[in-house]
């Protein structure tokens, strides 16, 4: 006899085992009354229908299975019993999941996981490898790594870095899912982002002004001053030394003249020819300096004859 559930055929794995135990408590006591000739028959097929309908009662209180994860993936704890066939279905997906796209930019970190929405088992091997085109095709890649890390991490991506990464897992040498990632190494133009950065700084003051700065050249503070100011302040200091002593030769005398006159004539006179004398020389020392001006400071040096 056909019992007809009315409902879905297929439950979680292991709920197989309490449907069994379901069905052979009701269904065994009325077979042993059966062998036993114990009823008439058409008692037992009263029986048998009231069973059933316990059966179905009972059934549909387990859980049903909600499908696998898609896409990709031998799941087996994903496999269902089927009430029809009294067999596991499996999920029937792809081993090869689609490819995901990574962006990176140049020198920064990057780090892939391995991650599947399934559960897996507990003795995992994962195997990452490696192609330096954009591929699905298993014969494109090389080895990196193997060994049970669900991470591939990249400290500083360089553009060489660019290319397909896949990684494989497999349980007992049984590979149970290859996952694909296509890695965009993005070129880090300092300059040119340090630029577009103070562009945008500046489009932020009040009015949309831009602040236009001087450009200063480099060590522009370790730039020595030009030869002819060098010549002018050497030349106004020697100037400024030779007037500070003709001044205080000047000074001297007239403090002689306002003293008592206590010194023979002879000796007043050779005195007062020295001064004179070293007048003479300050004012040829003068006029030599201001000779030494180039044709383009010919202002300073009639300032300095008169």
């Amino acid at each position: 006899m056909f019992i007809d559930t009315g409902m879905s055929t297929q439950l979680w794995r292991g709920y197989d085992l309490v449907l069994k135990e379901i069905l052979r408590a009701e269904i065994m006591p009325i077979v042993e009354e059966f062998d036993q000739n114990m009823n008439d028959d058409t008692v037992y097929e009263e029986r048998l229908q009231a069973a059933a309908d316990t059966f179905i009662i009972m059934a549909s209180g387990l859980p049903r299975a909600s499908g696998c994860f898609p896409p990709c993936g031998f799941q087996a704890q994903g496999t269902v019993y089927n009430c029809m066939t009294c067999q596991y279905d499996s999920c029937e997906f792809p081993l090869d999941c689609p490819l995901q796209e990574i962006t990176v930019e140049e020198n920064n970190r990057t780090q892939i996981w391995c991650h599947v929405p399934f559960v897996l088992p507990s003795d995992i091997q994962i195997v990452w490898r490696y192609a330096e085109i954009k591929t699905l095709l298993v014969d494109q890649f090389e080895e990196v790594t193997v060994g049970m890390d669900k991470l591939f991490s990249i400290p500083s991506a360089r553009l060489e870095h660019s290319g397909t990464y896949q990684c494989e897992i497999f349980s007992q040498e049984r590979s149970l899912v290859r996952i694909y990632y296509h890695l965009t190494v993005v070129p880090n133009e300092v300059v040119g982002h340090a630029e577009l950065q103070d562009v945008f700084d500046k489009a932020l003051l009040p009015a949309g002004k831009f602040q236009i700065l001087p450009s200063i050249p480099p060590f522009s503070l370790l730039r020595l001053p030009s030869p002819e100011l060098l010549t002018v302040c050497l030349t106004s200091l020697l100037l400024l030394l030779f007037l500070t002593l003709g001044l205080l030769l000047r000074w001297s005398s007239k403090k002689m003249d306002s003293e008592p006159d206590q010194t023979p004539e002879p000796h007043w006179n050779r005195y007062a020819f020295q001064i004179i004398e070293l007048e003479e020389v300050t004012e040829n020392t003068i006029e030599m300096a201001c000779n030494s001006f180039s044709s383009p400071l010919e202002d300073v040096k009639t300032t300095c004859l008169m």
